[in-house]
């Protein structure tokens, strides 16, 4: 079956972050280097330690209580930037999650233009790993 931005559903803390528009997910890792300069003229490097972050694009609904990803009063909650959430990626109709971790909410970004729907970006910095 083939995948599209539609099969991707990003949930915090068991609540779908609602009206999601487009997400991207990021990991990379640093390289450490193991050669001297005196071993050649060919650096050689090891894998270092890994990161990973998530941003999700989305639009926010008349019903603001549809965006509530901790429970409480709606886009209010998703404005505390610093706090830290579960995020958990399903493939749309499935039931095992597909990647998982603990993210700290680090932007939030929101854009209102004269008669259009209000856009916004979220972005998530992990906290530990993403399996």
């Amino acid at each position: 079956m083939a995948s599209n931005g539609n099969n991707v559903l990003i949930y915090t803390n068991n609540h779908i972050i609602g009206g999601t528009r487009s997400s991207e997910i990021q990991t990379d890792g640093d390289t450490i280097e193991i050669a001297s300069a005196t071993q050649g003229a060919w650096r050689e490097f090891m894998a270092g330690r890994k990161n990973w972050s998530i941003t999700v694009n989305y639009l926010v609904a008349p019903d603001t209580s549809a965006l509530s990803i901790s429970g409480g009063t709606g886009l209010k909650d998703l404005l505390q930037v610093g706090n830290t959430f579960t995020l958990k990626i399903y493939k749309r109709g499935a039931t095992a999650v597909v990647l998982q971790g603990n993210a700290i909410l680090k932007t939030v970004k929101i854009t209102a233009t004269r008669g259009n729907l209000i856009q916004g970006t979220f972005q998530f910095v992990g906290n530990g790993s993403l399996s």
